[in-house]
């Protein structure tokens, strides 16, 4: 589909659709805003206060559910903290918003349900724009790392208050720790994108659960044990599942208006694998992106609550996670077999389909979507049965202090699959050499340098 630049050269102009960066700013505030005012509908200001003080002072391995922990109320009101700060940093390095930063303003929103907070986080951020200014490289390079960095925010909260050091040291050694996670990842980011050859679209859970297990090996050689933990809430189904399913029909009745009440070119996302780095904003617009989202959140939505599953900190999180990739890689024909995969080995292997474990694996999951995209149905299931499997595996490497724990998981079943696939794949005719995969990072440009 072609794009046409205004003379503006912050605009994208496609049929049906004319969206300027302000616009896609007060988009992703409009959500930061709604987050933070549903959460007064759930708590008291009062509540919501002292929710945000135990958030800020409490340990958040995985898996630890803020709704369990607090309250719901306060827990929306942190991840609208965390989407206003991820909106701070965008306008800082002056970057465009595109599809990558969308998935990773979502992201950011969806662990903020369960373990992520400002106080984990800042020292993570530090560090990566620090590792920006020390390499004398544009602050806009480490952006990403350090948006989806803070999946290492536990490690912060581990050392604080976890391990029985005093205060002022545990607050010291705890930021020190969580400032050298942010400046290493920049560079790991950018080199693993190679390992899984791009069809693992939580390149920075992979990083994070590598720099994770390093940081939770020296602990434990020091005799501190850390392990993963399992706080989990129950009985929210009702309000949460109103709210989140008239959220996404907003958005799909919406991205239908601004495509003149149609579906017409959305298969020119499904036609993509979604391998690093595939920006729909970018390819297809901004209507196309936003009835892909919304259809996406659905579909997640929807998958919860058919396996009986509870509406928790971390199945809020999944779905929006899968919300956000749907700027950035995944759709309805990438993401379903991945879905179908974890419930078939699921109910072969008699796991309890309704824990959140199992709904979770299946939401996160489609980090492997990509390899659904690229060699079929068939293999996409086979993707994410075999992701369930592994992810039950990986948890106890980081101590639960890398919340993408399923990107972890993911990088491994995309290393495994992809030169076994592609080992087949060059002895076929008439199949599409695979294409590099490109560092989401390299995406990021300044508003001033798109032309």
């Amino acid at each position: 589909m072609e794009m046409i630049m205004d003379i503006n050269k912050d605009r994208v102009i496609l049929p049906y659709q004319h969206i300027s960066q302000k616009a896609l700013l007060s988009f992703l505030l409009g959500f930061t805003f709604l987050f933070m005012i549903v959460a007064f509908y759930f708590n008291s200001f009062e509540e919501i206060v002292n929710g945000q003080f135990k958030i800020l002072t409490s340990p958040s391995n995985l898996t630890t559910d803020y709704f369990a922990l607090t309250n719901v109320g306060a827990t929306f009101f942190n991840s609208g903290i965390l989407m206003l700060h991820s909106l701070v940093l965008i306008k800082m390095t002056k970057a465009r918003i595109n599809g990558p930063l969308i998935a990773a303003f979502f992201t950011v929103a969806a662990f903020s349900f369960f373990g992520k907070n400002l106080y984990n986080s800042m020292p993570i951020v530090l560090g990566a724009f620090s590792y920006a200014w020390v390499t004398k490289v544009s602050a806009k390079k480490s952006l990403l790392a350090a948006l989806f960095g803070t999946a290492l925010g536990p490690l912060v909260n581990e050392i604080t208050f976890n391990i029985g050091m005093p205060v002022i040291m545990g607050v010291l050694l705890g930021n020190i720790a969580g400032f050298i996670a942010g400046f290493i990842l920049p560079p790991l980011a950018h080199h693993f994108v190679g390992f899984t050859k791009g069809f693992s679209l939580y390149n920075i859970g992979f990083s994070s659960g590598v720099v994770g297990t390093i940081f939770t090996s020296i602990l434990r050689a020091t005799g501190v044990e850390i392990e993963p933990v399992s706080l989990l809430s129950r009985g929210y189904n009702v309000p949460l599942a109103i709210f989140f399913i008239l959220l996404f029909v907003s958005l799909l009745v919406y991205g239908l208006y601004q495509n003149n009440w149609s579906f017409k070119g959305y298969g020119s996302i499904t036609k993509h694998s979604g391998q690093l780095s595939t920006d729909f904003l970018e390819k297809t617009g901004f209507s196309l992106t936003l009835i892909n989202m919304a259809l996406l959140g659905l579909v997640a939505t929807t998958f919860v609550l058919v396996l009986g599953g509870e509406l928790n900190g971390p199945t809020v999180g999944g779905i929006l996670t899968v919300v956000g990739f749907g700027a950035f890689g995944k759709h309805l024909k990438n993401v379903l077999p991945i879905l179908l995969g974890v419930i078939l080995i699921g109910y072969i292997n008699s796991y309890d389909m309704s824990a959140t474990s199992v709904i979770i694996a299946g939401l996160f999951g489609t980090t492997v979507a990509p390899i659904a995209g690229r060699y079929g149905y068939f293999m996409g299931m086979v993707a994410g049965g075999l992701h369930l499997t592994v992810v039950s595996n990986t948890s106890y490497l980081h101590g639960g202090i890398n919340l993408y724990n399923n990107g972890f998981a993911g990088g491994f079943v995309a290393a495994l699959m992809i030169p076994l696939l592609e080992a087949v794949h060059y002895h076929r005719a008439q199949r599409r050499e695979l294409r590099e995969p490109v560092d989401p990072a390299e995406e990021i440009e300044l508003e001033k340098e798109k032309s």
